[in-house]
């Protein structure tokens, strides 16, 4: 009797341990470009796309193409792309942040999408020089 009250004790505390293990929440990541920072970025060559009035400015980095990111302060950047035509590849720093349509849309979704979307706070575009006299 006294091995079956054990037993029973031992199998009701692991269906409920799970239960009472896992009541914190998870902090639902804020996007835009006054969110949360995800990484930095730093001189990444990248193949920049702008409009010719410099409202728009958009990049994908050489190292992932599958990605895009979105400039939040395209006024400010576009001084440093008077010299280059939309295309170029230039070097481009700031902060990244989650893109606030991109991260909705995978949240409503069970599809996991491998191009991801990203805002940045850009702090400066500049011409790659490498190899270049």
């Amino acid at each position: 009797m006294r091995r079956y009250i054990i037993r029973k004790s031992l199998l009701l505390l692991i269906i409920i341990l799970p239960v009472f293990s896992s009541t914190d929440c998870k902090k639902q990541p804020k996007c835009g470009c006054d969110g949360d920072m995800l990484f930095t970025l730093s001189k990444a060559q990248a193949v920049v796309y702008f409009t010719e009035d410099g409202t728009t400015i958009t990049f994908q980095t050489l190292s992932d193409s599958y990605s895009t990111y979105n400039i939040c302060n395209p006024s400010e950047m576009f001084a440093g792309l008077s010299e280059s035509k939309s295309g170029d590849i230039l070097l481009v720093s700031g902060s990244v942040f989650w893109d606030c349509t991109y991260l909705y849309q995978t949240s409503n979704s069970s599809y996991q999408n491998p191009y991801k979307v990203y805002s940045v706070q850009g702090t400066e575009i500049m011409s790659d020089l490498y190899g270049k006299k």
